[in-house]
């Protein structure tokens, strides 16, 4: 979908401006309904902010009907009847339309146990988590009582709104909704950044395989081109990054054992901060390495 302007939805009338952001809430255009007469908007922020005074505004049973709108996550019934375009993206993004059977077990489970004790379906931002930290964050919450998980749901529903809106509406200003993941590598060895290591970054599973994210090398200055994850938060969960430094140093004529002592040097590491900015370096010799927790 091709993202509207801000001068647009401000020009545009009411029933496109509706029919725009309809589901940035899911199946909600109520709430598009009356930020559209607040319009002209300086920005995608003020714009948010007047969606979301409207779900503030509603009353328990409008805001109990926001929830009830979203599916299932994983439901493999509600994906054949078909979800909005919004929320199979969101699902498939984080790897819901390809489980294992362990996963999938465990999913169901955990969707039925939520909604027997509460009525209404599990709600999170899932492009802020991986599938592992989904179920982590299904067995924290369960023992809540309902008004709590009334209130975190409507906020997690902010958070999915905050990002869809920020991939539909072309402003100036934009939304904190990104965060970043970056590397670093430093040969210590001859003093200088080393170009031309392979990296790989996986995303480690618990009851399912691992998920590659990115491959790339590293340029002149040491780094990627682009940041490991970028332009989108960077989910909760476990990786591993590793970095291909054999042959990097072989390349270079440095003396080594056969094999060498250093080959594939793997960093496993855990993201808790979405919207931040976490940087994972590394500090190579042949024969030793280092890493911190950068930013």
């Amino acid at each position: 979908m091709q993202p509207k302007t801000l001068a647009e939805l401000n020009d545009c009338s009411r029933q496109d401006f509706v029919a725009a952001l309809a589901n940035i809430f899911e199946y909600s255009p109520w709430i598009a309904e009356q930020a559209a007469s607040q319009r002209p908007f300086a920005g995608v922020i003020p714009l948010f902010a007047a969606m979301k005074s409207a779900v503030d505004r509603a009353t328990p049973e409008l805001r109990l009907a926001l929830i009830k709108a979203h599916p299932d996550l994983a439901n493999k019934t509600q994906r054949a009847a078909g979800l909005t375009a919004e929320s199979s993206a969101e699902q498939n993004s984080v790897g819901l339309d390809r489980l294992s059977d362990a996963e999938y077990d465990a999913f169901e489970r955990v969707n039925n146990a939520y909604r027997a004790k509460f009525g209404f379906p599990y709600i999170v931002c899932v492009r802020r988590h991986t599938k592992d930290s989904i179920l982590r964050d299904f067995e924290r919450r369960l023992p809540n009582d309902g008004a709590t998980e009334t209130q975190v749901s409507i906020e997690e529903i902010g958070r999915i709104a905050a990002l869809r809106l920020d991939q539909q509406v072309a402003s100036e200003d934009r939304l904190k909704v990104h965060g970043r993941l970056s590397t670093h590598v430093l040969d210590t060895h001859s003093g200088k950044p080393a170009a031309g290591i392979a990296v790989e970054l996986v995303e480690l599973s618990e009851l399912g395989s691992i998920r590659v994210v990115t491959r790339a090398i590293t340029n002149s200055d040491g780094r990627t081109d682009q940041p490991l994850i970028g332009g989108r938060p960077v989910p909760i969960g476990r990786y591993e990054l590793t970095f291909s430094v054999g042959r990097y140093f072989a390349e270079r004529g440095v003396p080594l054992s056969d094999p060498p002592f250093l080959d594939s040097i793997p960093l496993r590491f855990s993201v808790s901060e979405p919207e931040g900015h976490l940087h994972v370096p590394l500090l190579v010799t042949p024969w030793s390495y280092a890493t911190y927790r950068g930013s």
